[in-house]
């Protein structure tokens, strides 16, 4: 037991690492936190309600509308109506999203490079399968 406490521990710490170090890139551009999320859900599953996207960030339904308000008045996202029904609105990512959320997923992935310089290649991929298994069993 006593070192699942200390894997807890560590996850933690690395999760608070990377959200602080994730702030200090973001702090580069006009977009919060909550913004980054949100463009980061847009730019991996696609165009959603905001209801979806509300459910995926965990927020309130009028919390995520004021976010997109702001997020479309800095040309991130757009609101799109539904083709077949036109009452469906979907939040779909313009270019400029697109390119912000590029931008600070690269930086991130640099920082963590620099990280792992320290590993070797083989403590990489032991690293890398054994965070995928991890994450797989925690989906459920």
């Amino acid at each position: 037991m006593e070192i699942v406490a200390e894997i807890e521990r560590d996850l933690r710490y690395i999760a608070g690492i990377i959200k602080q170090k994730g702030r200090e890139i973001l702090s580069n551009y006009t977009i919060t936190p909550p913004q980054f999320v949100a463009l980061q859900w847009l730019f991996e599953e696609g165009d959603m309600t905001i209801g979806e996207l509300s459910q995926k960030m965990y927020l309130a339904f009028s919390t995520t509308t004021d976010l997109i308000d702001r997020m479309e008045k800095n040309q991130l996202v757009k609101r799109v109506k539904g083709e077949k029904d036109r009452r469906v609105v979907r939040v779909h990512l313009l270019e400029e999203g697109v390119r912000v959320i590029d931008e600070v997923i690269k930086k991130r992935q640099v920082y963590l490079q620099e990280i792992l310089e320290n590993f070797s290649a083989e403590e990489i991929v032991v690293l890398q399968k054994n965070l995928k298994k991890l994450h797989e069993n925690m989906k459920g």
